[in-house]
């Protein structure tokens, strides 16, 4: 049913888009249902370049600062193995819907998960997620970073000198003798890297995705400003193991303490993220994926309460509740979560799951909450 009917929205300063199915079509030809969603920016919807989505019913975990990310790892297995264990155990589904819904109260319609491929990915899931090779470190899994599965022309993300000393540092140089420093990698968190490994980085192509709340929560500092100058720089929530909250949160923090510009912000969220893991363009044009957000401020300035509406694949995923008549349209089930002050509608069953994370997860509570600074 859903591929057969056409509906217009129609946004301030005269912008509309028809959506047909999962695609934007001509907007000058006829729609069977409109929606004036009134004020606010409708654009494409936002990339995160890097979450982990099974993880973010955790806590933070550990005490920081850390000299690196494996420090962390072995502390928080030691210090925190009981709330790991418990962790582990949720519903897979839950958990991974639950960040699905993390991202979605971003404006976010595209993630890059850094794990392996989940079977709830491939039907019904409210989110899309990007199909790229993921290694998680040299350290940790140094077979699989000498010899990355899958089609070596793709796009490959790694967790790369996540930390502070000059061995982290030296990471650089050995993903280099691996060959894997190329216009491929894109190196996740890279907060390590010295003056040298920004010039072999910027050199040979290579890209960052940048999660500055989480590299600020585990080590006190981020990705050096040298090296964010010079690279191709995406923005990544992580999960809230680590991260503040949503991909707001980030852009909040990067934009008040980085060094990148707005225009460069927005490009990690946006075409830049798009042309570096090989997506369509998230643009309001005809033939275009639908996917959708609505915001009542800039993202760089947003929180998740301002974020009026997500569509993923033509589907609404998350909206106020003005928006329930389009629900109701395409005969899509919905139920409402309270976000900061306001109540949102979120598709069937985002609602009833977050309902069961939060019960036995409160901290996770903040993705629903305002934070005026992102930290």
């Amino acid at each position: 049913m859903l591929s057969t009917l056409r509906y217009r929205l129609r946004g301030a300063k005269g912008t509309e888009v028809v959506v047909e199915g999962d695609r934007l079509v001509d907007p000058d030809g006829s729609a069977d249902f409109t929606i004036d969603l009134g004020p606010g920016e409708l654009r494409g919807g936002l990339i995160n370049a890097h979450d982990h989505l099974h993880r973010n019913h955790y806590p933070r975990l550990g005490a920081p600062p850390y000299a690196d990310s494996y420090a962390w790892g072995r502390d928080i297995h030691a210090r925190d193995s009981a709330s790991i264990a418990r962790a582990r155990s949720v519903d897979r589904r839950d958990a991974l819907l639950f960040g699905a819904l993390k991202n979605l109260l971003g404006g976010v319609t595209t993630v890059v998960h850094h794990d392996a491929w989940e079977p709830a990915f491939d039907s019904g899931f409210p989110l899309r997620v990007a199909r790229v090779r993921t290694v998680h470190s040299l350290g940790t899994e140094p077979e699989r970073a000498a010899n990355p599965p899958g089609d070596p022309h793709d796009p490959i993300c790694i967790h790369l000198a996540e930390g502070t000393t000059p061995a982290i540092a030296a990471e650089v140089r050995e993903a280099d003798r691996l060959g894997l420093l190329n216009d491929r990698l894109v190196a996740v968190h890279a907060i390590g890297v010295d003056l040298d490994g920004a010039d072999l980085m910027a050199r040979l192509g290579v890209a960052v995705a940048w999660c500055p709340t989480s590299n600020a929560y585990l080590f006190g500092r981020t990705a050096p400003r040298e090296l964010l100058a010079r690279v191709d720089v995406m923005i990544g929530s992580d999960s809230l193991l680590t991260g503040a909250g949503t991909i707001l949160d980030e852009l909040r923090y990067a934009r008040a303490t980085g060094p990148l510009d707005d225009r460069r912000l927005l490009d990690g969220v946006g075409g830049l993220a798009a042309s570096r893991f090989r997506l369509p363009f998230p643009v309001l044009d005809p033939g275009a994926p639908a996917d959708l957000a609505l915001f009542a401020r800039s993202p760089l300035e947003a929180t998740s309460e301002d974020v009026g509406l997500v569509v993923v694949a033509g589907r609404p995923r998350l909206a106020d509740e003005r928006f329930a008549a389009l629900f109701e349209f395409l005969a899509l089930p919905f139920e409402r979560i309270q976000v900061g002050c306001t109540t949102k509608l979120v598709s069937a069953p985002l609602g009833s799951v977050a309902e069961r994370i939060l019960a036995d997860w409160p901290e996770a509570r903040r993705v629903f909450q305002t934070a005026p600074d992102g930290a």
